[in-house]
């Protein structure tokens, strides 16, 4: 008895002085309850940036890389663009037409909050959100078409260079029909602003709203993959964000993605073709935080499926994403074409007509 009294209270003092382990808050069904406002904001990039090569760094590194990182194409030292700033100098007046900044130094600073810092996943500071391959690059089949396909746009984007003659020709974003830059998913990832959403978990539904554009993604809940599987639409359905299911494995939500609609497919951080299978993966590891895994099935695009992972961490409020409203770019693009025709018109009547016989 005395030789178990001191192993009892040095179990004891192990004990108390251990971690202690994390609580996953549950719902009445005794599932992980996924329920909140969470946030996943970061500056970490879907791809690894040139000259990283690993995908977990200290603390301390992660600073240096946040305090150099580029938001949104604008160097982190451009003198014009401060980011500690709240606003704009609203006496400069309009970037040059044409320029590389026309259409991102026209936002104010103040709106500009795509995080402060790396990507934290389970205690560790993130390069990328790709974990697989190793590289963190997209493994495309063929990289040159994807890149020019991209800078095309980007370009487009930035300059104000394009005919924009009708609606159609303006990004989907720039129409409010869904967020930019992945926002809402399949694999919902950190863009410029408004990286925020509210889960709501029932047994039957989960449902994902998006502060930008206040999408939502309603997915129904099945008692296995398979069944889910059978839930999915007709193929001839490709609605926004895709057609989802779900079911739960163990402690995880597990979310499959497919008819993701052509014209998001053509407009968002990655490309998918009609064949893409997109699935992803919700673990609650404890109050402060869910991690998030998506993986892309896709053998048209890419040579092998690839993996990304970021995390979801709570926060305060959702905000309306009030796209619309006193947006008058719609208004002045369609008015300046139809005036550019009108005055071909004018031009083309006033033009003197040869007479017959070189007279």
């Amino acid at each position: 008895m005395r030789m178990l009294k001191p192993a009892l209270t040095a179990i004891a003092v192990a004990l108390m002085a251990a971690p202690a382990l994390a609580q996953v808050p549950r719902a009445p069904d005794g599932k992980p309850d996924l329920t909140g406002i969470w946030s996943n904001a970061s500056l970490t990039p879907l791809s690894r940036a040139r000259g990283l090569n690993s995908l977990v760094v200290s603390q301390a590194e992660a600073q240096k890389i946040a305090d150099n990182t580029a938001i949104a194409g604008v160097a982190a030292d451009d003198p014009e663009f401060n980011r500690n700033a709240r606003y704009s100098d609203p006496t400069k007046g309009a970037p040059e037409k044409g320029g590389a900044d026309f259409g991102l130094k026209g936002y104010d600073s103040f709106w500009v909050t795509p995080g402060t810092q790396l990507a934290h996943v389970k205690g560790e500071y993130r390069t990328s959100n790709i974990i697989e391959p190793a590289n963190g690059q997209l493994p495309f089949k063929d990289p040159a078409a994807q890149a020019k396909k991209a800078m095309t746009g980007f370009q487009r984007y930035m300059t104000g260079n394009a005919p924009y003659e009708g609606p159609e020709e303006t990004a989907i974003a720039e129409r409010c029909l869904i967020g930019f830059g992945q926002t809402g998913g399949p694999g919902m990832l950190s863009v410029l602003y408004n990286n925020n959403y509210q889960f709501v978990q029932t047994p039957h539904h989960m449902m994902i709203l998006v502060e930008m554009a206040h999408d939502v993604r309603a997915i129904p809940i099945f008692a296995s993959a398979d069944e889910a599987r059978k839930g999915h639409r007709p193929d001839a359905i490709k609605p926004w964000l895709g057609d989802t299911v779900g079911w739960w494995e163990g402690d995880t939500f597990v979310m499959e993605t497919i008819n993701v609609n052509p014209l998001q497919a053509e407009n968002q951080s990655f490309p998918i073709s009609d064949k893409g299978v997109v699935t992803e993966r919700l673990t609650r590891l404890g109050d402060k935080e869910i991690n998030y895994q998506f993986t892309v099935h896709d053998p048209e695009t890419y040579t092998q499926d690839w993996k990304a992972e970021l995390s979801f961490y709570p926060t305060t409020q959702l905000y309306e994403y009030a796209c619309h409203e006193g947006n008058y770019g719609m208004h002045g693009i369609l008015a300046g074409a139809r005036e550019k025709e009108r005055q071909a018109a004018v031009a083309a009547k006033a033009k003197p007509v040869k007479a017959k016989g070189g007279q």
